[in-house]
């Protein structure tokens, strides 16, 4: 990879990662449904200037309603006492269920790496899941892994989507995201709690959901979409491995976020049976996507 796609790759994971924990700052101020729907509103912008991608209506909603349920699903638990940290590790999991979820539905079967890596994976999981009920619920816990499963089922779709400009991909996702998340913002929070917490953002928050909406959606997907069209998965995927590092990082200088033992060795083995399974030699199709 050229020295500058390279510092690219290596921003997209920083921001990335840094996404986390501004997510946390901002559902301090308002309702985890409000900032998604912030956030894919901003990040929908573009399709008013570019035209829909050469995909399938039916494909296009269906992977939107996806990611609708992984970030809300992610915010959700943050919002529920899982540390932006962990939650990091934890999306990154969806690697594993992509595999998974491939042998299930399409007869991809996983290499014998592959197999290694999930197991390794699955025993770092089985670690954090003892340290739950302390500083968060075990509901909380539970909602945070729909966030991997949603990821890796819309991975599943994804693979439909090769050959596609990402900017006018992910504009129009957003936009078919609205149509679940306005209606459930009103329903949840109502229009009285919604237009209140609107009009009392701090500026600091408002540049948190900018910078999630504009940043970590619009730009880094573009960047990471035209990565893989100029580079194998295998030379650009790695990079990802990255992400639940920073993330973590990050959340332990902001938040002062402290992991104990058995739940950053339980982290730390979910990276490594991730990068297992990333970095086999003959990873299958849905592993690269992952």
């Amino acid at each position: 990879m050229k020295p500058i796609d390279i510092a690219l790759a290596l921003a997209v994971a920083v921001i990335w990662g840094l996404g986390f924990v501004l997510t946390r700052f901002a559902i301090n101020e308002m309702s985890p449904t409000l900032m998604t729907t912030l956030r894919f509103g901003i990040t929908a912008l573009p399709c008013l200037l570019l035209p829909p991608p050469r995909l399938s209506w039916s494909l296009i909603v269906a992977t939107s309603w996806l990611l609708v349920a992984q970030f809300l699903a992610q915010t959700y638990g943050m919002a529920y006492g899982v540390p932006p940290g962990l939650t990091a590790v934890i999306v990154q999991s969806q690697a594993l269920f992509t595999v998974a979820f491939a042998a299930l539905f399409l007869k991809e079967f996983p290499t014998r790496r592959q197999l290694l890596g999930i197991a390794v994976a699955t025993c770092g999981l089985l670690l954090i899941c003892f340290t739950v009920g302390y500083d968060f619920s075990i509901y909380a816990f539970a909602l945070s892994m729909t966030a991997p499963i949603s990821f890796a089922l819309s991975n599943l779709l994804f693979r439909q989507a090769r050959n596609v400009p990402m900017l006018n991909l992910f504009a129009w996702i957003s936009f078919f995201a609205m149509v679940p998340l306005v209606p459930f913002l009103l329903w949840v929070d109502g229009p009285a709690v919604t237009w209140q917490s609107l009009t009392h953002l701090s500026a600091g928050v408002v540049a948190c959901v900018l910078a999630l909406a504009l940043l970590g959606t619009t730009l880094c997907y573009w960047i990471w979409g035209r990565l893989l069209q100029n580079y194998s998965a295998a030379q650009v995927v790695p990079f990802a491995l990255l992400i639940p590092f920073f993330g973590a990082g990050a959340s332990s200088i902001v938040f002062n976020e402290r992991f104990g033992a058995l739940r950053l060795t339980g982290m730390i083995v979910v990276v490594l049976g991730i990068a297992v399974m990333l970095l086999s030699r003959k990873p299958p199709t849905l592993v690269e996507v992952a």
